[in-house]
């Protein structure tokens, strides 16, 4: 399954008709109103700065599509949280619906998982190892109780050797954690019970979600307040005409 045709197509190493499950209808996950503001803040901040180290073509980010790790059965499978790979034909991998890493030519440079109640457990446990057996470079783990879950706000992994190697953390004097990842070139956060992310290089913190509204809503407070202006200097204007042409009448 690794010739030059797969490579191009990932669907011809695909037999639907002999999968369990339908691809174009991941699983749902049993936590979700919990997990969904880390999702909108990952989807919304991540898609933005991946599209701006790849180009759209050669990266593929997924947040509810199946990684196969078994050649022989297509049935074998995990869902991750978030993953992304770099160098790779994104456009064939959407097209197949399912993420073959000996049709790819590699397995995801990143995964994330989001702890819940219901997935914790697994998501230290089998996970870790399964992630690490198929070689994924990065393991990365996201608690926004702060630890009830996961035990730590934050953690991530970097393969040494085949096995994971945990991610030395820092915390700031704000209480921010952080945790550097190369495949990200930025580190991860956990602050104020979101995720978050920060340059390095240009010292700052990327703008969540929580920011671009805070943005936002000034901008429109600003561009209110400067019409209200506006119309109430037009509104004198007009009053301080109609008086002179009063006063040049009588």
């Amino acid at each position: 399954m690794t010739n030059a045709k797969l490579a191009r197509d990932p669907q011809a190493a695909i037999d639907y008709q002999n999968l369990s499950f339908n691809p174009d209808e991941p699983e749902p996950l049993p936590d979700a109103m919990f997990q969904y503001p880390v999702f909108e803040e990952i989807l919304h901040l991540l898609g933005t700065h991946l599209t701006d180290l790849y180009s759209p073509e050669v990266v593929f980010r997924s947040s509810n599509t199946f990684i196969c790790y078994d050649p022989t059965d297509l049935n074998v499978r995990v869902g991750p949280d978030y993953y992304f790979a770099f160098g790779v034909d994104a456009q064939a991998i959407e097209r197949a619906k399912l993420y073959l890493p000996w049709v790819v030519g590699k397995p995801p440079d990143f995964v994330l998982e989001i702890a819940s109640e219901s997935t914790a457990e697994n998501d230290v446990t089998n996970k870790r190892r399964l992630y690490a057996d198929i070689g994924v470079p990065e393991y990365w783990r996201f608690d926004r109780t702060g630890g009830d879950f996961y035990g730590a706000p934050l953690a991530g992994d970097i393969l040494a050797n085949g096995v994971y190697q945990p991610v030395d953390l820092t915390t700031e004097p704000d209480g921010i954690l952080k945790g550097n990842s190369p495949a990200l070139r930025r580190s991860l956060c956990w602050a104020d019970r979101m995720l978050t992310f920060y340059d390095p290089e240009t010292n700052q913190y990327m703008r969540n979600l929580r920011a671009e509204r805070a943005r936002a809503d000034a901008e429109r407070t600003r561009a209110d307040t400067e019409r209200t202006a506006k119309e109430a200097a037009e509104s004198q204007l007009e009053a301080l005409v109609a008086e002179l042409r009063r006063l040049r009448d009588e």
